[in-house]
């Protein structure tokens, strides 16, 4: 889809249809991890980490509130940023890849763990229920240092909602 500038215009919301996230339709943005067996050797189905540029940072955050819909969007340039729900709650992440040309919505459930690769622009995690908790893997000052937002309601006129 192409966001063109519209800066003055009213909102218009579109509509996004959420695609189960897989290996093979999540390989643009990040990886998709899973359980593999106690003792397996490193391989390309583990998390493929860049936390070279600080300190790693591994946290719970709780989420409320975070209905199926949005107008912005982030990126880390420097870091890797791992995401999973506590629970294995569905919940869902808008996605772009780089560079903005185009948005989707990824669908997660279950015991998934989210690797988004460096410069992965995202919109998330957001969910039905009131409230969920997200493992979260970033550097320490990534919101500080290393933290790009694009406005799509402000600079494109456009705000988000995923279709469910």
């Amino acid at each position: 889809m192409d966001i063109s500038s519209a800066k003055n215009s009213p909102t218009t919301q579109v509509k996004l249809k959420p695609v189960e996230a897989t290996p093979e339709t999540f390989e643009d943005y990040g990886q998709i991890i899973e359980s593999s067996k106690d003792g397996e050797e490193f391989g390309p189905r583990d998390a493929q980490l860049d936390l070279s540029k600080g300190v790693p940072r591994f946290y719970i955050m709780r989420l409320t509130e975070r209905k199926l819909k949005f107008s912005t969007i982030t990126h880390h340039a420097s870091v890797t940023q791992c995401l999973g729900a506590i629970g294995g709650g569905v919940w869902f992440l808008g996605v772009a890849r780089p560079s903005i040309v185009e948005v989707d919505a990824s669908e997660h459930e279950g015991p998934k763990f989210l690797k988004l690769h460096r410069g992965t622009w995202h919109a998330g995690p957001l969910f039905l229920d009131e409230t969920m908790d997200f493992y979260n893997l970033e550097l320490s000052n990534t919101n500080e240092v290393d933290h790009t937002v694009h406005d799509f309601k402000k600079e494109n006129g456009v705000a988000f909602v995923i279709e469910k």
